[in-house]
């Protein structure tokens, strides 16, 4: 082998691992309807809150997935070790369902527009009841339950 040779090699891995770190970057998505809590409380400080918070922050965490108002009306928030992903379709009206995609198993994405998004393969789903609202999913999410008490959202 020749340095060349390995060079040439160092190239190639290089160009692919770089391909790669595009292509996964890009099935992220952003958008202002969507939240994702990927249950690593150290990766994701909470926010600072004032004493009147302080009641609805534990019990929001110590038996719930999240406050109410953390939940934006129209969208959602994804929880992705809890695999749920929990909605608002209008005000004061919560719904929960599963955060993997139909088609393929895939984890949903986002929820914007009044869809949850898988990035897979671009199935959408309603926010209202997790029908398919574009393929290529046929079937539509689980619906998951819940209970929405004080202020606080929690599986039921």
């Amino acid at each position: 082998m020749t340095d060349t040779d390995t060079t040439r090699r160092a190239v190639m891995l290089g160009a692919s691992g770089a391909g790669l770190a595009v292509v996964l970057t890009a099935c992220g998505g952003y958008n202002s309807a969507t939240s994702v809590d990927n249950g690593d409380s150290a990766a994701d400080p909470a926010p600072a809150s004032s004493a009147g918070d302080a009641a609805g922050d534990a019990a929001a965490g110590a038996a719930g997935l999240a406050k109410t108002s953390d939940i934006p009306t129209g969208g959602g928030k994804i929880f992705k070790k809890e695999k749920i992903v929990v909605t608002q379709p209008k005000d004061g009206e919560f719904k929960a369902f599963s955060a993997l995609c139909t088609h393929q198993g895939c984890p949903v994405g986002s929820v914007s527009d009044g869809t949850i998004n898988c990035p897979c393969h671009g199935s959408k789903f309603n926010i209202a009841d997790g029908s398919v609202a574009n393929g290529p999913a046929s079937e539509p999410l689980a619906e998951k339950q819940i209970k929405v008490e004080g202020g606080s959202i929690s599986l039921a």
